[in-house]
């Protein structure tokens, strides 16, 4: 029973490491990429809202997340916050 649970611990650690919301992850945005590149890098935004001509999305919460904002859908400007 004990060797399980290691295991389980061993896999959680392992998940948490694997998060797309790094520095390594940031640094690879650009300005002008696509949305579409964008998933490819950090994974489905947790949170996106639509105006006529602009897009937001986040990944992440408020404490620690990664924004960016697009039109038509290409980059115009990401920021971080507490992503090292």
């Amino acid at each position: 029973m004990a060797k399980r649970y290691i295991i389980l611990i061993i896999l959680a650690t392992l998940l948490v490491g694997c998060s797309k919301l790094s520095k390594e992850s940031y640094d690879k945005l650009k300005v002008g990429m696509g949305y579409e590149e964008v998933v490819a890098i950090l994974g489905k935004p947790d949170n996106c809202s639509d105006t006529l001509v602009a897009k937001s999305c986040r990944w992440g919460d408020e404490r620690k997340n990664i924004t960016v904002n697009f039109i038509g859908d290409k980059v115009i400007v990401y920021l971080s916050k507490n992503i090292k």
